[in-house]
């Protein structure tokens, strides 16, 4: 069997979802003891216990809800017959487990530009783990980009094609031109129609360009309006952001916003502002 820490290293530098419970208190007789952990993947495997039984079962729906939410649950049991009596625990003790996500979301720029370097700036500095792609390979270096976990200098069909879309997946495109963001949003409504949906998915630029780009889409006549509603473009708060570094902020405080908030955060977060006021056109 895996070493737990060993496969906790694994998934962060992969990017894999996972929640990892682990016994931090007892009390009394008990079937677990301090420090016991259980492992949660995204795909339902698990490694380690708890203790087993009910309480086990429990937990790891525990761990399902922290892998969705990204928010850590403290759960308390009392393993007697009057406090669990479905239970068939009659240990007479108490367990505490903390839940928590154990690895980093993912963020993946399509565009090797000039905001897309302030971008990943500050998206690394926030905790996402980020991709860089662009079809030209001196835009996507670990020179230009020193910051990112990786670079990929490939069609943007392809990189489209190849790159894991998990629970924590964040994309935002900002190419550098309409033309090619269209290709990237053609090579994404592919994948979310065969149900792999990023839980974040942003465009830049301004609401002229992305009237013309949904047109564009609509008149394929194979991307669903579903994915189309789930695009933020503009994206990023309206904070009234100008330079590349202030779009940046923006657009970061969006992916947090949904991150931490919930999905329906920023989007209320725009409604209370003026209209027009998002970030600005990368080309």
């Amino acid at each position: 069997m895996p070493d737990i820490f060993e496969e906790v290293v694994r998934l962060r530098r992969e990017g894999v979802p996972a929640a990892l419970a682990t016994i931090v208190a007892t009390r009394g007789s008990t079937p677990g003891r301090e420090t016991m952990r259980l492992l949660v993947l995204e795909d339902g495997t698990f490694l380690g216990t708890v203790g087993g039984g009910c309480l086990e079962a429990e937990v790891y729906e525990a761990a399902l809800e922290v892998l969705r939410t990204e928010r850590t649950r403290t759960l308390s049991f009392r393993l007697t017959e009057h406090d669990s009596p479905d239970s068939g625990l009659l240990c007479g003790g108490e367990v505490t487990v903390f839940v928590e996500p154990i690895t980093t979301p993912s963020l993946w720029i399509f565009g090797g530009g000039h905001v897309s370097r302030a971008l990943c700036a500050v998206a690394t500095m926030a905790g996402f783990r980020v991709t860089v792609c662009d079809d030209r390979e001196s835009f996507a270096s670990t020179d230009r980009f020193p910051e990112a976990a990786s670079t990929v200098a490939r069609p943007f069909v392809d990189a489209v094609a190849d790159m894991p879309i998990r629970a924590n997946s964040y994309v935002v495109i900002v190419t550098r031109g309409h033309k090619e963001d269209g290709v990237v949003l053609e090579a994404l409504a592919q994948r979310w129609q065969a149900g792999e949906r990023p839980r974040f998915l942003g465009m830049i630029g301004s609401k002229t360009k992305r009237a013309v780009l949904f047109r564009h889409l609509r008149d394929r006549g194979d991307v669903p309006e579903d994915f189309l509603a789930a695009i933020r473009s503009p994206v990023g708060l309206c904070i009234g952001a100008r330079s590349h570094e202030e779009i940046a902020v923006a657009v970061v405080g969006e992916l947090i916003s949904v991150r931490r908030t919930g999905e329906d955060a920023a989007e209320a977060w725009k409604a209370r502002r003026r209209p027009g006021a998002g970030a600005a056109d990368e080309g």
